[in-house]
């Protein structure tokens, strides 16, 4: 067996191999907690309150979540920046874990609304420090190996969660949050030991309080608008049209703000960058069309096919082996190759497929034609997760790789929270259109008391079981109505796709740089430089 010498950097640092490993997987580990608790409350919440109480506070659950995770997430970047990886790090871990505790401990709505809220705050750095931290220890070139497995995790928990949820709101539903303790200890102890190694030089450095202040509320307003508009208040009353107002001059207050202070928060100067601009253009619209539409593939599978929550997260699988799979494999081509443009776009190429695919399901498809289009989009979103912020992070100086790392996930995230709101519009209307005419015809086929029952005002297909409950005239025409708007919202998010082609497509075809802080064998090295200077060439 061969000993590898580990690497001195600047500071008498040094990672070996192993000590890599060791790090990726603490990192991995606060990933997937961060990314599961997206996904994993939402197949659990009729039980949640069927147990708590508090129907009211139903969608606050999951809103304080994604309020504080995506708020936080630009703040920790900076921090980091100023303060060190590992200091942060633990914050953010220990942060997320004592909201994890205290979620599983409620006892009312209420309280587990405000611990679903320090969960978020701690999850927002769990998700883009990940990044960052890697960033620090091995270059671009080698980075995407190890960011294709981040992309793999981030595959995983997007379908786990569904799935995990379902299980443990069929057991007990505390489980959901008490099961991240012993992960997030171990990867506490891990990061703790392994990251000192990680060399980091302190500078002068002021935090800008006034605004990081000014950039959580105005994400929170805009959110907050996203989150209600159409559930709680109409898209065009004051409380939507007054929280979008405050989120538009809080933005421009916030623009105004880092342009005077010495140490921005999200400093300006990077959007001269057209790597960085664009690649956080695409990473905003992917997020769009990926959080935005794979919501709706389980309801498919609940509302059309019968599934369980359980089992439709299971019948997820192939697009999360898609998503796996392709990211993995993109990033040692993007190790070995150099370069990581065409990744992205042919990812969006796919991805456009995929979603244009799936605006032809119908009723009657089979599961297996569902699968095909499945890994198709699975594929496409495994070619394009990860290389966005590895370009983002290979444009930027060593100094500016916190906030740099941090914008591209913040981005992403907001476009998730775009397309949810946008796609759920879209879906509502058209199945408010398309239901009307097919259920006058389906309740002149079911006696009269059977339909003097159903009440189309207390309908909703966020509950399936009750749609499956249906009389059968009445449950197809809900199912056919469904089907409908489920493929012009799939026409929809296949069409913003190509925007995200055009961006990534305009992108400059640049080189992954710079030198890794783990010692290479002396055959590894040769290779590597001789793949290196054929890419230049």
């Amino acid at each position: 067996m061969n000993t590898v010498d580990p690497l001195a950097t600047p500071s008498g640092a040094a990672l070996t191999p192993r000590q890599l490993k060791m790090l990726m997987g603490g990192l991995m580990t606060g990933m997937l907690l961060a990314a599961l608790d997206q996904t994993i409350v939402g197949t659990a919440l009729p039980t949640i309150v069927g147990v708590l109480g508090g129907l009211n506070h139903y969608s606050w659950v999951v809103t304080a979540y994604l309020l504080a995770s995506t708020a936080s997430t630009p703040l920790y970047g900076k921090i980091s920046d100023l303060y060190g990886r590992r200091p942060v790090f633990l914050f953010a871990i220990v942060t997320f874990l004592i909201g994890s505790l205290l979620a599983g401990l409620a006892q009312d709505m209420t309280q587990l609304i405000v611990t679903r809220g320090i969960q978020g705050v701690g999850a927002g750095g769990l998700m883009t420090l990940a990044f960052t931290i890697i960033s620090d220890v091995v270059s671009p070139r080698e980075r995407a190996r190890y960011q294709g497995v981040f992309g793999a995790v981030f595959g995983l928990s997007s379908v786990a969660g569904p799935l995990i949820g379902g299980y443990f709101a069929e057991h007990n539903w505390r489980w959901i949050f008490f099961i991240n303790l012993p992960l997030g200890i171990l990867a506490i102890v891990v990061c703790y030991h392994v990251m000192r190694l990680i060399p980091f030089q302190r500078r002068p450095h002021s935090i800008d309080w006034l605004g990081a202040a000014v950039l959580v509320a105005g994400v929170s307003s805009i959110l907050l608008a996203l989150s209600w508009g159409g559930n709680e208040h109409p898209w065009g009353s004051p409380v939507i049209v007054g929280l979008f107002g405050a989120g538009a001059a809080l933005a421009a207050l916030f623009i105004w703000q880092e342009r005077r202070v010495a140490e921005p928060i999200l400093p300006l100067y990077l959007f001269r960058n057209r790597t960085f601009t664009l690649a956080n253009i695409a990473g905003f619209v992917f997020g769009l069309v990926m959080f935005g539409s794979i919501i709706f593939i389980p309801l498919y599978l609940q509302i059309v096919k019968g599934a369980s929550p359980t089992r439709s997260g299971m019948l997820m699988l192939p697009m999360m082996a898609g998503i796996i799979i392709t990211s993995l494999l993109a990033g040692r081509a993007m190790s070995r190759i150099g370069r990581y443009k065409w990744f992205p776009v042919a990812g969006s190429v796919v991805l456009v497929t995929g979603l244009l695919l799936f605006s032809r399901l119908e009723v009657s498809s089979s599961m297996g034609v569902a699968f095909v289009y499945m890994v198709i989009v699975g594929v496409g979103m495994g070619l394009c997760m990860q290389a966005l912020i590895l370009g983002v992070q290979n444009s930027v100086e060593s100094r500016d790789l916190g906030a740099a790392t941090s914008s591209a996930t913040f981005f992403r995230s907001m476009g998730g929270s775009f397309g949810v709101a946008i796609l759920g519009a879209v879906l509502a209307a058209e199945l408010g259109r398309s239901i009307g005419t097919r259920l006058t015809a389906a309740l002149a086929q079911v006696p009269p008391e059977l339909a003097a029952q159903f009440d189309a005002s207390d309908f909703s297909i966020n509950e399936p079981a009750r749609v499956l409950e249906l009389p059968a005239p009445i449950r197809e025409a809900v199912q056919f109505a469904f089907v409908d708007s489920l493929q012009t919202v799939f026409t929809v998010t296949g069409l913003l796709a190509v925007i995200a082609f055009v961006v990534t497509l305009l992108m400059p075809d640049e080189v992954l740089r710079g030198p890794s802080l783990v010692k290479e064998s002396p055959d590894e090295a040769a290779a590597d430089m001789e793949a290196q200077s054929q890419t230049m060439l």
